[in-house]
């Protein structure tokens, strides 16, 4: 792209260097380093906690099955799964009655897998020599084997015979769906504001730090005050996601390596894919929303004291936004979700939970395009003020004072 008059670069170019050069000077200084690890040994003290819980008190947690069988199997059941806790200690399911069944009387397990109150993940049914377990596709694949070395052990052949288990896949209801659903879109919610908030902040730092040594001055005399304020936000953003991708690998591992330890969420509506796709989109609007705002708010900050009182009530207010999109969530198809969507600082919070309970996507083009929108005007109102304060105090209005002493000396 060609330069402007005067030997400037244009506003494309100038915020690419200013971008590159903030990424570069901020991705590989110690600050940053230390900077990922504070969260990283977070995550793996609370997961290393939820391991030890999980362990240490089992019960809650553990799958529970009910059992659906003539009376004499059922004993059979319950009396084989407990000698095979006590010996291995195996992870196996506990067990519940929920019917002992007459000699050719018939029960429907889908049916009672809906039944209003039902808190087993699956119903166990045939006999011992030919179980039957019904239940979502996805919770009684992984737990075939164990329900198999149960009916052995209830059957006396132990070992030597492993009954075949029949699976039925029934599908998953539809209260016990939306729940999952909405955890996940809870979940979803509370990591896209703590990560916009704690990663945001870094902005006013990086500024009030360059103000302080005059550097941002030196800049601003040099290219368009629009490129700078620009090069930054996204240069901030920039590292923000190579954070997110670092924390993400790091999670992952810890995932991995806790096995069971840690929950599970339901999958979103449009699939994980889409739902990290779209988190990721939704965390750079709202990341690039508010770091205009405290960039603006940095440009009339002279020290750090006066960056935490300029920044608390943008922090609160961005506090009651998110519970505003949180409440909105439970308000689906009314006027307060519709408000959620359209405010542009809860917008992306409202979005990202819509898309962990509807599969519908058009919805997400339009609140990105109108997303977009605004951080261009944010961008734009805030590049407007942070060129109002900088040139107050910049080479040029210093220069113009000189001239003006020199005239009044003549």
């Amino acid at each position: 792209m060609m330069s402007e008059a005067g030997g400037r670069l244009s506003t494309l170019r100038a915020a690419l260097v200013v971008m590159r050069r903030d990424f570069t000077a901020i991705l590989f200084s110690r600050s940053f380093i230390f900077f990922l690890l504070g969260p990283m040994l977070l995550v793996l003290t609370v997961a290393m906690a939820a391991t030890v819980a999980s362990h240490s008190e089992p019960g809650p947690d553990r799958t529970l099955i009910g059992i659906a069988m003539p009376g004499r199997d059922t004993e059979a059941m319950l009396a084989a799964q407990r000698v095979l806790a006590a010996q291995a200690g195996a992870d196996l399911p506990d067990f519940t009655v929920v019917r002992r069944l007459k000699p050719g009387e018939d029960f429907d397990a889908a049916a009672a897998l809906r039944r209003p109150g039902a808190t087993y993940a699956a119903i166990l049914s045939g006999s011992a020599a030919h179980p039957v377990l019904t239940g979502a596709k996805a919770g009684i694949d992984g737990w075939r084997g164990a329900i198999s070395l149960i009916a052995a052990q209830a059957s006396g052949e132990g070992i030597r015979s492993f009954p075949a288990v029949r699976l039925q896949a029934s599908a998953t209801p539809r209260a016990a769906l939306h729940s999952g659903r909405t955890d996940t879109a809870k979940a979803g919610q509370t990591t896209l504001f703590f990560l916009t908030m704690m990663l945001a902040g870094m902005v006013l730092s990086n500024l009030v730090e360059e103000k302080g040594n005059k550097i941002i001055e030196v800049l601003a005399a040099a290219i368009p005050l629009e490129a700078l304020f620009l090069g930054k936000l996204f240069a901030m953003l920039a590292m923000s996601l190579v954070a997110i991708c670092l924390w993400g690998a790091a999670g992952e591992a810890i995932y991995l390596a806790a096995g069971k330890g840690l929950p599970m969420l339901a999958a979103p509506a449009v699939g994980w894919p889409m739902f990290i796709a779209l988190g990721a989109l939704y965390f750079s609007m709202a990341y690039l929303l508010l770091g205009s705002v405290f960039l603006a708010i940095g440009s009339m900050a002279a020290t750090v004291r006066d960056v935490q009182t300029l920044s608390m009530p943008v922090t609160m207010l961005q506090l009651v936004l998110f519970f505003f999109a949180s409440y909105a969530m439970t308000r689906p198809g009314s006027m307060v979700e519709l408000a959620a969507v359209i405010i542009p600082f809860s917008s992306p919070f409202a979005m990202l939970a819509r898309a962990a309970v509807s599969a519908s996507l058009w919805p997400h083009v339009l609140a990105l395009a109108w997303q977009a929108l605004a951080v261009l005007v944010c961008v734009r109102l805030g590049s407007a003020l942070f060129r109002q304060r900088v040139m107050k105090s910049g080479p040029a209005s210093g220069r113009r004072r000189q001239g003006a002493r020199g005239k009044a000396l003549a």
